[in-house]
């Protein structure tokens, strides 16, 4: 069996499943945010719960509004703390606490190898880093999850990628799920899970493994996943795949992803003059330390052109680009530097587009309408492209 299938057996009582089988498997985590939980939290009321599966193995985070912008995104938030204080959910993690769910959820060290998560959140899938099961669900089946702590699964069959070589300069997890996309297409991964292995892969520091399965979800897949470095759950030498690539990261440059979608991506070299009006640099995909430390290497010392909003991704590490004297570049570069929020990559506040303007982001998605007006544009690259193109007022390579 893959790691996947070896994961969702072990979770509902079977020595082996394979692609096409339905299963009731057992919650080790549940998720909800300040958007997705509160219509979970209603469907739970509905079906008359009164009391969750397990206070400890569920997380309560308002990130996406928070803090709140306007009244209703208030109320939002509050019927997630009255929920967390009723149920006594020792992981709700509000402001001061709080970080975008998909950093905050590993930093705290609540997902582990071989645990099946769930979260009312599509990128749930960023777990699949630490070689965990996870992935997105809607609100209904987090509140039955609540409930029961169970959650049914068609098995999904295994799409393997192999990626051998260095990385050139300026290329990151990012670049790499972008290109990958890019290949297979938005849709070229429908309802299976990416497995990620290859001589690169066991070189790729953890900040970039988590974009890289954070983004799994783009390409239409049940989940993304990457071997432990340690032996725990590992997919057999016979494992039965249903596709499987070969990349060699040596021929591939910074990428940016097109409006309007993720797979549509070229080069950094074949990208030509795009004026720009914003970047953000942040995210549940790039607003980690190291990613912090990328753009402000390449700002230092210079100022932006255009609208630049910085976003570290939790408080830990907000506090450690402080310490660090990166939010001192980024302020005197010109930068807007927030607090965590998933804010304007779901166009919900923190750097909303108007008509016409056009943004290059370190986010994961750029659909029409994505960050605001549906005549706006959003582009998607790596931290240093966006660095580079803050400074320059356009799209640009980090080189220059």
């Amino acid at each position: 069996m893959t790691i996947t299938e070896k994961i969702l057996a072990a979770h509902s009582g079977k020595k082996e499943v394979v692609p096409g089988d339905f299963i009731l498997a057992d919650v080790d985590l549940a998720l909800g945010n300040d958007i997705t939980a509160p219509a979970a939290i209603k469907e739970f009321e509905k079906a008359g719960g009164r009391k969750v599966f397990d206070p400890e193995r569920i997380v309560l985070i308002p990130d996406h509004f928070s803090p709140a912008k306007d009244l209703e995104s208030a109320q939002l938030a509050k019927r997630l703390k009255l929920f967390a204080q009723k149920q006594k959910i020792s992981h709700y993690y509000e402001l001061g606490r709080m970080g975008i769910e998909h950093a905050l959820i590993p930093e705290k060290g609540l997902v582990l190898p071989g645990n099946l998560v769930v979260g009312a959140d599509s990128h749930t899938c960023t777990y699949g880093a630490v070689g965990a099961f996870a992935t997105g669900v809607g609100s209904t089946d987090l509140a039955a999850v609540f409930i029961t702590g169970k959650c049914w699964f068609k098995v999904p069959a295994t799409f393997k990628f192999i990626y051998y070589g260095k990385l050139p300069r300026w290329v990151g997890g990012k670049d790499l799920i972008l290109y990958t996309i890019g290949d297979i297409g938005a849709d070229g991964a429908g309802y299976k899970a990416m497995e990620f292995t290859g001589e690169t892969i066991k070189n790729l520091p953890m900040d970039d493994r988590f974009t890289l399965c954070n983004m799994a979800i783009e390409a239409g897949a049940k989940s993304g996943v990457i071997e432990p470095d340690e032996i725990v759950w590992k997919s057999d030498a016979d494992s039965n795949y249903s596709e499987t690539r070969e990349y060699d990261v040596r021929k591939i440059e910074p990428q940016v992803a097109f409006p309007p979608l993720p797979s549509n991506t070229k080069p950094i070299g074949k990208v030509g003059k795009i004026l720009i009006d914003q970047v953000v640099i942040g995210s549940c995909t790039n607003g980690r330390i190291s990613d912090l430390r990328i753009a402000a290497s390449i700002m230092k010392g210079k100022k932006v052109k255009v609208r630049t909003i910085v976003i570290p991704a939790t408080q830990k590490i907000y506090l450690e680009a402080l310490r660090e004297g990166l939010t001192e570049i980024f302020i005197e570069a010109g930068c807007v530097v927030s607090t965590p929020t998933c804010g304007p990559c779901l166009g919900g506040h923190m750097g909303v587009l108007s008509e016409d303007e056009v943004c290059i982001s370190t986010t994961n998605r750029n659909f029409i309408g994505r960050m605001g007006s549906p005549k706006s544009k959003v582009y998607l690259a790596n931290p240093a492209v966006a660095a580079a193109s803050a400074i320059k007022g356009r799209i640009a390579h980090p080189e220059e």
